[in-house]
């Protein structure tokens, strides 16, 4: 089979299942390599020597998620695809799994970045860390899942395709009020052009044909243009592009003159910190971020200035002491050069 066949194929396959757009563009990008690999090896090899050899190529270059990335695209290929589920790979080479501490922003830093956010923009990066959301999940929100009545977000399929609630911040009732009231503008705009109605996630298109002209389904925070689906080609009204919202966070950052590597999602593990040094419970804390697992929320126990400030260094046990170290008292600031070398 061609390869244009198999990731047609693919792409069938994918919106049959009603995958995520994101989703079904990772697993075609993944299919791409295997496949183009593949051309490469000798003939006869089983598929499970395909798939075992190709994920040893990458091993050394790759991280471990895009090594178990393309593990599930292949693993659906086979299974879902061509119908032919692979058997047992047997030992492979897996790359390293690094253990990596999250980035996070102290209040103060906090507090400086978001003061020179502008425009929705201010707003979208409040509403991301205030609620500890994830950038995709900010951008996708619809108008029925801010309740500012009731002071709630209900995130909706979120990662593992879950659902859950968090608190509005009371700062943000009356920004996010007003902010409604343009979009509800916006959106009477769109209706009285008789612009196509915003997708809708899954079967819900084909269920209610006309509920994406409707207010409930809105973008909280619709783009400013049009632009053509990219599974149905329909130009209509998309939400607010995440890479817009990136930018304006790395360029306030650099303003700012902080000296970390901030992404959006160092909001949400800065939200994660400072709820810790609040006093949330951890297995609250945990239900807030939407984690599978409590060892995942377990990791921000690990930058908690209080816990790593608490044990102390043997060095404050000398306190007392002259520290022998260029400049201190009776030691001379230049040291002595050792003779040269014969």
């Amino acid at each position: 089979m061609k390869k244009s066949e198999i990731l047609a194929r693919v792409k069938a396959v994918c919106r049959t299942r009603h995958l995520a757009c994101t989703t079904e563009q990772a697993y075609s990008a993944q299919i791409t390599r295997f496949v183009e690999f593949c051309a490469t090896q000798p003939p006869g090899i089983s598929n499970e020597a395909r798939v075992r050899a190709w994920l040893e190529d990458m091993a050394p270059r790759v991280a471990a998620r895009t090594q178990a990335q393309a593990l599930n695209a292949v693993a659906f290929l086979f299974r879902d695809v061509l119908e032919k589920p692979l058997g047992d790979l047997g030992p492979w080479a897996r790359a390293k799994i690094p253990r990596r501490l999250p980035v996070w922003l102290t209040v103060a830093e906090t507090q400086r970045v978001l003061a020179l956010a502008q425009g929705t923009h201010a707003l979208m990066l409040r509403l991301t860390y205030g609620c500890g959301l994830r950038l995709m999940e900010c951008v996708r929100l619809r108008i029925q899942h801010v309740d500012i009545e009731r002071r709630t977000v209900r995130i909706v399929g979120a990662k593992g395709d879950k659902d859950r609630v968090v608190a509005l911040p009371a700062s943000l009732v009356v920004p996010l009020a007003e902010h409604l009231q343009r979009v509800r503008a916006l959106w009477e705009g769109d209706r009285a052009r008789g612009l196509p109605p915003v997708a809708l996630p899954g079967t819900l298109a084909a269920k209610l044909p006309r509920a994406g002209a409707e207010w409930p389904w809105f973008w909280v925070f619709p783009g400013r243009g049009l632009s053509a689906d990219p599974r149905t080609g329909v130009v209509r009204r998309h939400h607010a592009h995440e890479d817009g919202l990136s930018k304006h966070l790395r360029a306030i950052v650099a303003r700012a003159g902080i000296a970390k590597r901030v992404t959006m999602h160092v909001l949400r593990h800065s939200y994660a910190t400072h709820q810790l040094e609040r006093g949330v419970p951890l297995h609250k804390l945990r239900d807030l971020l939407g984690h599978n697992d409590i060892s995942t929320t377990e990791i921000y126990l690990h930058v908690l200035p209080r816990e790593v400030v608490a044990v102390g260094s043997p060095l404050d046990d000398h306190a007392g002491a002259v520290l022998a170290f260029p400049g201190a008292a009776g030691i001379p600031a230049a040291w002595p050069r050792p003779a040269a070398a014969c």
